[in-house]
């Protein structure tokens, strides 16, 4: 047990102090991970950049922080300078923002730090070649544990070390098909708020809509595939209908009476019925794998120890009800630091997450990117966006369609093209011919 973590980090704190941290974007997620610093002996965070550095010092103050810890940090507006920051050791991108993540994590890793990449929508659209960036600098790159793309990561891991196959593993959230045409202007609608609700309450709808209009399960669901070696749906996400008790039954191939049409495979399951009503036991907030029994054997222990099946006896799953994102970051931060591990990084190419036309769109209009008016975002195999030529959400932002666009067709770089000098959409570029799938028919 002296490679436990209490033990490493009591020797870490008496040879070099705590671990020093930077944090990138003051948001939600940030916040969460803020209210646990003061308990964390083991970690200072050394400097804070927001593009609102009041937002960000308001934030420590509302969270529980001492006027004398405040004053103790750097706040700044440049995240850059942050990364770069000569006494820090880990930065943690949070802002949400694909572009600036990608070039945070970038001046992080050519800095010799670690990076803890909150910013799922910037791995998505790039990870592969960040993680090989980190990996020649000898740093790491990591998933952010309490998210779910690690926790799922975690459990994918426990099932293939154990030697089960691994036959699906995903999360839950709350799902309809008409939440695909959400926009900011509907979306408090389907959350039962007024809209005078959430702005006291600092909600940001076009954020919260990313995770209604499927856009946000996408991103996750891609990100784990491309951690954990799994397959994506040839044409989205199915948002089964399923409760927690029934995941061994749902998500299994459809030879053996599921949904999937084969093992290895990622999926997001609903929390209501087709016709709304809610689901009892539901999985919403929680992240789970369904894994398949080698050998008769262990299909007997898996009866002989309680282990709810299917009804043929081999398919059964373990999940974790709940997620508790910021709060579970430092398990991350301490993971790269003292272990000089990842909690789940990104390794191949193999799902993507392509913009879909929210509604018709003419000619001149303006793409406005992750839970706006004009596209939502759906996963599909890297084989089959690359294929289509597609245009990735992460780049779905502040460009003009080039020509008329049919209401839920994917949209192609050709209809909508990134601009030439963006260094986001210039990094994707370099990822796909570096991670490049074999490209199937569309």
């Amino acid at each position: 047990m002296q490679h436990a973590l209490p033990h490493l980090l009591s020797s870490r704190i008496e040879t070099a102090g705590p671990i020093r941290v930077a944090l990138i974007g003051a948001g939600k997620f940030a916040s969460m991970f803020l209210a646990q610093v003061p308990t964390s002996p083991h970690i200072e965070v050394v400097v804070i950049a927001d593009l609102d550095v009041d937002r960000a010092e308001t934030a420590c103050a509302t969270v529980g922080w001492s006027t004398d810890r405040i004053a103790a940090t750097v706040f700044t507006d440049d995240g850059e300078a942050a990364a770069e920051h000569h006494d820090v050791e880990l930065v943690i991108e949070a802002t949400g923002n694909p572009a600036a993540g990608i070039r945070h994590a970038r001046t992080a890793i050519r800095e010799g730090k670690h990076v803890v990449m909150v910013n799922v929508e910037a791995d998505v659209l790039a990870g592969p070649l960040l993680a090989k960036e980190a990996r020649t600098a000898g740093v790491i790159y990591a998933m952010a544990y309490g998210d779910q793309p690690a926790l799922v990561a975690e459990m994918v891991d426990w099932a293939r070390t154990c030697g089960f196959t691994v036959v699906c593993a995903g999360k839950g959230t709350k799902y309809l098909q008409a939440y695909h045409a959400s926009t900011p202007d509907t979306v408090w609608d389907h959350y039962g708020l007024t809209a005078a609700e959430a702005g006291e309450a600092g909600m940001n709808p076009q954020m919260f809509n990313s995770f209604l209009d499927g856009t946000k399960s996408a991103i996750e669901m891609a990100a784990i595939a491309n951690a954990c070696g799994l397959d994506t749906p040839d044409d989205g996400l199915l948002f089964p209908p399923c409760s927690a008790d029934n995941l061994q039954n749902v998500l299994r191939p459809s030879l053996h009476g599921g949904v999937l049409a084969a093992s290895n495979t990622v999926e997001v399951v609903s929390s209501l019925n087709r016709d709304g009503t809610e689901i009892e036991h539901d999985l919403r907030w929680g992240v789970y794998v369904v894994f398949e029994a080698p050998n008769d054997y262990a299909a007997a222990c898996f009866r002989q120890y309680g282990l709810p099946t299917d009804d043929t006896g081999r398919y059964a799953a373990l999940y974790r009800p709940s997620h508790l994102i910021g709060l579970e970051l430092n398990v991350s931060i301490v993971n790269a630091v003292i272990r000089d591990e990842p909690t789940g990084h990104t390794r191949e190419w193999r799902g993507d997450v392509v913009a879909v036309a929210k509604r018709d769109i003419k000619k001149g209009e303006m793409l406005d990117g992750e839970g706006g008016f004009t596209v939502w975002g759906k996963l599909v195999p890297s084989s089959k966006s690359a294929a289509l030529n597609a245009l990735p959400i992460g780049l779905a932002h502040g460009i003009k369609a080039t020509s008329d666009i049919t209401a839920g067709a994917i949209i192609s770089r050709d209809e909508a093209t990134p601009k030439t000098n963006d260094h986001a959409a210039a990094f994707r570029l370099e990822m796909e011919q570096s991670f490049a799938p074999q490209i199937v028919d569309a």
